[in-house]
């Protein structure tokens, strides 16, 4: 079965997951290189979701992934995210990138499941494929490459240039 979905967590995979404070509160994330080009490479074949608990930095994740990426982007809580995932498609359809603690009760659930190299130990126990990069430092494109390599048999990322891409 060929996956419709790739739901991703944003902080502590598509982030460092560290938080900078300055004196007004949360101020920054760090988001890596060259993961919304491996991205790019899906938007053919999967529709793409990012999800986020961090109410306090939504604004600041908004801002890179809705409005530079443009990628919908929802406020979810990690044990709440089954429950959403399951209201747009079949969650065998889903492939679900996170990386902490509860992430491994979100991966027994879906088809297939990722997570960066510096994911909590039960996120990289329980998931089918672990970056060998970590959060926020190209984890992300390394997972979008294995994606296009397993479930759609683009073994060579020239190939892409073929399907006009």
């Amino acid at each position: 079965m060929k996956p419709e979905m790739f739901v991703l967590d944003v902080d502590g995979v598509l982030t460092t997951g560290q938080f900078l404070y300055s004196k007004n509160g949360k101020e920054f994330k760090v988001f890596g290189p060259d993961d919304n080009d491996g991205l790019s490479l899906l938007k053919p074949f999967l529709k793409i979701h990012f999800v986020t608990q961090d109410k306090k930095g939504f604004a600041i994740s908004k801002k890179r992934i809705v409005t530079d990426m443009k990628y919908p982007l929802n406020l979810v809580k990690t044990l709440d995210r089954v429950e959403w995932m399951k209201k747009d498609t079949s969650l065998k359809k889903i492939i679900y990138m996170g990386d902490s603690i509860f992430d491994h009760l979100i991966f027994s659930k879906v088809g297939y499941s990722i997570a960066p190299a510096n994911a909590d130990p039960s996120a990289k126990k329980n998931a089918d494929f672990v970056t060998k990069r970590n959060s926020g430092e190209r984890a992300v494109a390394e997972a979008c490459i294995h994606i296009l390599k397993k479930f759609f048999n683009i073994n060579d990322v020239t190939t892409l240039k073929k399907i006009n891409l």
